[in-house]
């Protein structure tokens, strides 16, 4: 997506320049929007590219899957840009104060088959289908 930066998705948690043998490296960590992103081997690509060009020849990339990537972390260019490509972020996680009630009670029985009446089924959706 070329109108956000990696800082604007969110996904850029931290740039650090260490002595390493023979001078410096500069190290850059980055979260993935989820588990198996297929655009984290380009993201990082790229990260490498953009900062040899700059001048800086030892770059190492790492993945920091803690804490999980949030849409919290989107930036507020980040979210007009994406508006603006036609694409919706979701809005910040709802945040609880105080305790949470839980009801325990007995299980609801699974559902009868609605072609056989058979009770050896189970719930896999609230809405059908």
């Amino acid at each position: 997506m070329p109108m956000l930066t990696l800082d604007d998705l969110g996904v850029l948690r931290g740039v650090e320049v260490e002595q390493a043998d023979g001078g410096e490296r500069v190290v850059v960590s980055i979260t993935p929007t989820y588990t198996g992103c297929p655009a984290m081997a380009t993201m990082r690509d790229d990260l490498v590219h953009r900062l040899n060009d700059a001048g800086f020849p030892r770059v190492e990339v790492r993945v920091r899957l803690d804490p999980a990537w949030s849409s919290d972390w989107i930036s507020v260019r980040g979210r007009a840009a994406l508006r603006a490509a036609g694409l919706s972020a979701p809005g910040p996680a709802p945040r609880r104060s105080g305790p949470v009630l839980l009801t325990l009670g007995p299980r609801r029985p699974a559902p009868p088959c609605p072609r056989c009446g058979s009770a050896a089924t189970r719930l896999t959706s609230e809405f059908g289908a």
